[in-house]
Protein backbone atom coordinates (compact mmCIF):
# COMPACT_ATOMS: atom_id res chain seq x y z
CA UNK A 1 0.00 0.00 0.00
CA UNK A 2 1.12 3.39 -1.16
CA UNK A 3 -0.27 5.69 1.75
CA UNK A 4 -0.48 3.30 4.93
CA UNK A 5 -4.21 3.08 4.77
CA UNK A 6 -6.55 0.36 4.55
CA UNK A 7 -8.15 -0.40 1.00
CA UNK A 8 -11.86 0.23 1.98
CA UNK A 9 -11.02 4.14 1.93
CA UNK A 10 -9.78 4.73 -1.09
CA UNK A 11 -13.33 2.55 -2.65
CA UNK A 12 -14.71 4.92 -0.41
CA UNK A 13 -13.35 7.83 -2.29
CA UNK A 14 -13.73 6.85 -5.34
CA UNK A 15 -17.57 6.01 -4.40
CA UNK A 16 -17.78 9.16 -3.22
CA UNK A 17 -16.53 10.87 -6.30
CA UNK A 18 -18.58 9.33 -8.88
CA UNK A 19 -21.38 10.68 -6.62
CA UNK A 20 -22.93 7.27 -6.36
CA UNK A 21 -22.63 7.12 -2.09
CA UNK A 22 -26.06 6.72 -1.12
CA UNK A 23 -24.92 6.93 2.50
CA UNK A 24 -23.12 9.61 4.11
CA UNK A 25 -19.90 9.86 4.33
CA UNK A 26 -18.96 8.74 7.84
CA UNK A 27 -21.23 5.51 7.52
CA UNK A 28 -19.32 2.87 8.21
CA UNK A 29 -18.61 -0.04 5.74
CA UNK A 30 -19.09 -3.14 7.90
CA UNK A 31 -22.09 -4.61 7.99
CA UNK A 32 -23.73 -5.66 11.11
CA UNK A 33 -23.25 -9.36 11.97
CA UNK A 34 -25.65 -12.22 10.88
CA UNK A 35 -25.39 -14.64 13.25
CA UNK A 36 -27.57 -14.02 16.64
CA UNK A 37 -25.99 -13.18 19.83
CA UNK A 38 -24.70 -15.43 21.96
CA UNK A 39 -26.31 -16.33 25.00
CA UNK A 40 -25.03 -15.69 28.44
CA UNK A 41 -22.54 -18.73 29.52
CA UNK A 42 -22.66 -19.81 33.07
CA UNK A 43 -18.59 -19.06 34.90
CA UNK A 44 -17.63 -20.06 37.96
CA UNK A 45 -14.96 -18.54 40.23
CA UNK A 46 -12.52 -20.28 42.39
CA UNK A 47 -11.97 -18.86 45.71
CA UNK A 48 -9.27 -20.56 47.48
CA UNK A 49 -9.11 -20.34 51.31
CA UNK A 50 -7.28 -22.31 54.06
CA UNK A 51 -9.28 -23.98 57.16
CA UNK A 52 -8.01 -26.59 59.46
CA UNK A 53 -11.08 -29.20 58.45
CA UNK A 54 -13.89 -30.03 55.94
CA UNK A 55 -16.54 -28.41 58.69
CA UNK A 56 -14.60 -24.94 58.99
CA UNK A 57 -13.83 -25.12 55.37
CA UNK A 58 -17.93 -25.56 54.99
CA UNK A 59 -19.03 -22.83 57.21
CA UNK A 60 -16.48 -20.47 55.87
CA UNK A 61 -17.44 -21.24 52.02
CA UNK A 62 -20.80 -20.65 53.19
CA UNK A 63 -20.10 -17.37 54.66
CA UNK A 64 -17.80 -15.97 51.67
CA UNK A 65 -21.15 -17.31 49.34
CA UNK A 66 -23.81 -15.42 51.30
CA UNK A 67 -21.47 -11.95 51.25
CA UNK A 68 -21.08 -12.13 47.73
CA UNK A 69 -24.34 -12.48 47.12
CA UNK A 70 -25.32 -9.67 49.16
CA UNK A 71 -22.88 -7.51 46.84
CA UNK A 72 -23.36 -8.94 43.53
CA UNK A 73 -27.24 -10.38 43.92
CA UNK A 74 -26.98 -11.93 40.17
CA UNK A 75 -24.76 -14.33 41.56
CA UNK A 76 -26.16 -18.42 41.61
CA UNK A 77 -25.78 -18.68 45.17
CA UNK A 78 -27.22 -22.20 45.01
CA UNK A 79 -24.49 -23.56 42.47
CA UNK A 80 -21.92 -22.71 45.15
CA UNK A 81 -19.64 -25.59 46.08
CA UNK A 82 -16.63 -26.95 47.86
CA UNK A 83 -14.03 -28.70 47.08
CA UNK A 84 -10.26 -29.54 48.22
CA UNK A 85 -7.76 -27.24 46.68
CA UNK A 86 -6.10 -30.35 44.52
CA UNK A 87 -9.87 -32.69 44.49
CA UNK A 88 -12.43 -30.32 42.27
CA UNK A 89 -13.98 -33.53 40.99
CA UNK A 90 -15.21 -34.03 44.76
CA UNK A 91 -17.33 -31.21 45.08
CA UNK A 92 -19.75 -30.44 47.25
CA UNK A 93 -23.12 -28.49 47.56
CA UNK A 94 -23.18 -25.55 49.91
CA UNK A 95 -27.29 -24.94 49.98
CA UNK A 96 -30.37 -26.95 49.59
CA UNK A 97 -31.50 -25.48 46.43
CA UNK A 98 -34.65 -27.70 46.86
CA UNK A 99 -37.34 -26.14 44.48
CA UNK A 100 -40.34 -24.73 46.14
CA UNK A 101 -44.37 -24.23 45.27
CA UNK A 102 -43.74 -20.92 43.25
CA UNK A 103 -40.63 -21.51 41.54
CA UNK A 104 -38.20 -20.38 44.52
CA UNK A 105 -34.99 -22.31 45.75
CA UNK A 106 -34.29 -23.26 48.98
CA UNK A 107 -31.13 -20.61 50.55
CA UNK A 108 -30.30 -22.76 53.45
CA UNK A 109 -27.18 -25.19 54.04
CA UNK A 110 -27.68 -28.34 52.73
CA UNK A 111 -28.41 -30.96 54.73
CA UNK A 112 -30.47 -28.61 56.80
CA UNK A 113 -33.29 -29.70 59.32
CA UNK A 114 -36.79 -28.43 59.06
CA UNK A 115 -38.70 -26.06 56.39
CA UNK A 116 -37.37 -25.05 53.33
CA UNK A 117 -36.81 -20.85 52.91
CA UNK A 118 -37.07 -18.59 49.81
CA UNK A 119 -34.61 -15.97 49.77
CA UNK A 120 -35.00 -12.87 51.08
CA UNK A 121 -36.41 -11.57 54.44
CA UNK A 122 -39.89 -13.32 55.28
CA UNK A 123 -39.14 -15.21 52.43
CA UNK A 124 -41.40 -18.30 51.70
CA UNK A 125 -41.20 -22.00 53.88
CA UNK A 126 -42.39 -24.89 52.49
CA UNK A 127 -42.21 -29.04 53.05
CA UNK A 128 -41.73 -30.78 56.54
CA UNK A 129 -41.02 -28.91 59.33
CA UNK A 130 -40.25 -29.13 63.13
Amino acid sequence: MRDNRPPYWRQRRAVEALGAAREPADASLIAPTRRPARPDRFFTVHLGFTASDTETARELAVGYAEALSLLRPELALGASALSPADAWQRAERLFCGASGPDGERCVDVAGHPGFHHAPGPGGLGWGDGD
